[in-house]
């Protein structure tokens, strides 16, 4: 019982931190590199890259749990996540609490779903069996 709400709890969490990692992958790609440089204050490839990892990570916290198919890069990509998560608490901080809130709580999110996704509520590959 306790693994079920567990899993349904993660599942709601996937869910939510993939739309947001998608959405802020894809807005970021569709800006122009010189307003992100001028508003984020790093270099234009550096931003470029992170839009990607955030849009493969959206997409890998779902994809592979959803089809079964190589279900370990799930945690893989909450843990990656949380990676990014860091580095932006870590550039919002001097920003004050407004600032690095946002990211501290989505991290966090991330890392619960990268240890219950490892550890408690771990998804099968199709055709396994415990």
């Amino acid at each position: 019982m306790r693994e079920d709400f567990v899993s349904k709890a993660l599942w709601v969490v996937q869910v939510l931190l993939a739309a947001l990692f998608v959405f802020a992958g894809v807005v970021k790609l569709m800006m122009p590199v010189e307003e992100l440089v001028k508003e984020v204050g790093m270099p234009g490839w550096f931003i470029r890259f992170i839009s990607i990892a955030e849009l493969l990570g959206g997409l890998g916290l779902l994809l592979p749990a959803m089809l079964r198919i190589k279900p370990t890069l799930t945690p893989l990509a909450a843990a990656g996540l949380v990676v990014i998560m860091i580095g932006a608490v870590a550039l919002s901080f001097p920003k004050g609490p407004a600032a690095w809130v946002m990211p501290l709580v989505v991290g966090i999110l991330a890392a619960f779903v990268a240890y219950g996704r490892w550890r408690v509520a771990p998804i099968l590959p199709k055709g396994a069996s415990w």
